[in-house]
């Protein structure tokens, strides 16, 4: 037998996201399905990219990132999410928080350790723990509302639990996890010693006055979390893949090992204009917020008129829905027949849990557009609802 792959590829497919983003430029559809928006960072964060080539920035900056973009992060971390760390030691800045994940992961995990993960989950942690050689456990949100499970969060919990992963605001389903939520999940990895990985890119994204909590936060978690966020949403810059990883210097030291050997560093000058990112006032993410509950509402009007159940979402920027009043009985079905004949892109459901048949009946859609963007979809999806 010849040669091939290595087996642990064969544990997961390519991302279906990025396939549908495909898919719709295929067929000139507009692209609710990969979560990128349609409008620019700010001018003076554009600004800053432009004169920081101009002026040189060109080069590899520190591996682990310039000391000044690491001194605002810690800085905006102590403000915004109560949490107390120093940027020279431990705070890494990475290639997007994709990077970010992976390299915490690898820093952590050994072969025969184990990751719980809530599911529906955002599609690159099964891989990304996969990859790392250690083994996912799997924890349902409880439906309707998408509330952790506190039985079954614990009885996933072992002495082979190295890590859980933590997405909040939560992609898919838009969920926020509560305090108290979050108080669980920290008892745990404290009566276990496992880590908290947390994924909080949409920490910024949040409707109807509810607030964002980083459990590193919490009494007992500073030692025992890996916070990871970024650039690429709160500032529409998804493409330029800057992002960072907070943790404890022990662990900051590993994940700067791997985080060297993936990438050297993230984009200098792009470094250079995320300092002027984190210096925007706070009616810009006020801005942010309302653009997007715009957006929100305008499409789970849409969805709802042309046969979708929504969940509304509390915070990101995702509408997470159940199709079958829509006459469909397969999310990739109708996900495929969305592109091709009505011109709207989404993601299957299947593509966020470990076994694809359970999400059969789910699609996902990103209100990260503009609102007229939203009201072009919905047009679209007149049409899609008059044709069932």
């Amino acid at each position: 037998m010849k040669k091939g792959p290595a087996k642990r590829v064969g544990g997961f497919t390519e991302s279906v996201i990025r396939e549908m983003t495909r898919l719709c430029e295929a067929h000139n559809a507009i692209n609710l399905a990969q979560g990128f928006p349609d409008f620019d960072p700010p001018a003076v964060v554009r600004r800053a990219a432009a004169r920081a080539i101009e002026r040189g920035r060109n080069q590899y900056s520190t591996t682990y990132g310039d000391i000044r973009l690491r001194k605002a992060i810690a800085r905006k971390m102590r403000a915004f999410n109560r949490v107390d760390c120093d940027g020279e030691t431990e705070v890494t800045v990475t290639c997007g928080t994709t990077e970010g994940m992976m390299a915490s992961l690898l820093a952590l995990l050994d072969p025969g350790d184990e990751v719980v993960i809530l599911e529906p989950f955002y599609e690159n942690y099964g891989p990304d723990t996969i990859l790392s050689g250690a083994k996912c456990r799997y924890v349902r949100l409880k439906e309707p509302g998408f509330e952790i499970d506190e039985e079954a969060l614990g009885e996933a919990f072992s002495r082979k639990t190295k890590a859980i992963i933590v997405n909040t605001p939560h992609n898919p389903t838009g969920r926020i996890f509560t305090r108290r939520e979050l108080r669980v999940i920290s008892e745990l990895c404290q009566d276990y010693n496992a880590f908290a990985v947390t994924d909080e890119i949409y920490e910024h994204i949040t409707y109807d006055g509810r607030e964002h909590v980083s459990i590193a936060s919490l009494d007992g978690m500073g030692d025992r979390t890996i916070t990871i966020s970024g650039f690429s949403k709160t500032y529409s810059a998804t493409g330029w893949r800057v992002g960072y990883v907070v943790a404890q210097k022990r662990l900051s030291s590993a994940i700067r090992k791997v985080h060297d050997f993936l990438t050297v560093c993230a984009p200098v000058p792009l470094q250079e204009a995320c300092i002027e990112a984190l210096k925007l006032p706070e009616s810009f993410y006020k801005s942010l917020r309302e653009n997007y509950d715009t957006s929100r509402s305008l499409l789970t009007a849409a969805l709802t008129r042309a046969g979708f159940r929504c969940f509304t979402p509390e915070g990101a920027y995702y509408m997470w829905t159940d199709i079958r009043q829509t006459g469909f009985k397969d999310g990739r079905t109708l996900a495929e027949h969305l592109v091709k004949r009505v011109g709207v892109g989404s993601v299957p459901g299947s593509s966020f849990y470990h076994v694809p048949s359970q999400g059969r009946l789910k699609l996902r859609f990103s209100f990260s557009k503009k609102p007229g963007t939203i009201r072009r979809a919905a047009e679209r999806l007149e049409r899609f609802r008059h044709r069932r």
